[in-house]
């Protein structure tokens, strides 16, 4: 894009919405917009890993999503893991290093299995990070960073005077932690819900009514342009602003 370091986005996240709308609108079920939506998923993996963009975070599950009817839980469930099983030689090859945020253990064992070869067979990789969040509420990572500082103080290992902003990234998911760059949600809807609060504090948030399956990688190259003309200021003032 010819676009400076600084102005191109690091970490970006998505929140993924709009697959039963699009299979509605098209007079099928809603499992079939998630098929669809799934099959897109590596499209814009790949297209993000070709833009240079260093880490993309994909909101798949949230702690929300299990109030949905039981057999759309479990059809993305299986969706889950046929999309580790069917995509890792892909992924290796694409050089895509895998992490699955969020509370595995309440997940399907034979999810968790897949998931851990998937992040396994990926870990040496060293191009584009991709983190899916699966089973994830922002909310719910805050509360466990905060309980595992307090057991460290709690124990004498750390001085509660000696807790900072930092300590509190550093037990986050590691390999999500960084602060988001840009925030794109598909779907036409403007809320956050629930997704990486602590890191993005200082997103640039770019909220497309374009439903999921037909978010292509000419939409993702759209949002990054956006993003690449903000005036990211940070609560301060730059050139720009003055």
């Amino acid at each position: 894009m010819g676009v400076s370091d600084k102005r191109f986005p690091r970490h970006v996240a998505i929140i993924l919405d709009g697959n039963g709308r699009w299979a509605q609108q098209r007079g099928r079920e809603r499992t079939y917009g998630h098929q669809v939506g799934a099959a897109n998923v590596k499209n814009i993996v790949r297209a993000a890993g070709h833009m240079g963009i260093r880490c993309l975070t994909i909101y798949a599950f949230s702690t929300e999503n299990w109030k949905r009817p039981a057999f759309e839980v479990n059809f993305l469930m299986h969706l889950f893991k046929n999309y580790l099983i069917g995509q890792l030689r892909e992924l290796i090859a694409d050089n895509v290093q895998v992490h699955i945020i969020g509370d595995t253990m309440e997940l399907p064992s034979s999810l968790q299995e897949e998931i851990k070869v998937c992040e396994k067979d990926t870990a040496n990789n060293d191009g584009l990070i991709l983190n899916v969040a699966i089973n994830y509420g922002g909310r719910m990572e805050l509360v466990n960073a905060v309980r595992d500082i307090s057991q460290k103080v709690a124990e004498g290992r750390m001085e509660a005077d000696s807790v900072t902003e930092e300590t509190i990234t550093n037990h986050l998911y590691p390999s999500a932690s960084s602060d988001v760059d840009l925030l794109i949600r598909t779907g036409g809807e403007s809320r956050i819900s629930n997704f990486l609060l602590w890191q993005v504090s200082y997103s640039e948030l770019y909220f497309t009514p374009v439903l999921w399956p037909d978010f292509s990688s000419e939409e993702l190259e759209k949002a990054v342009f956006w993003f690449t003309g903000r005036d990211r200021r940070f609560g301060g003032l730059t050139e720009a602003s003055r």
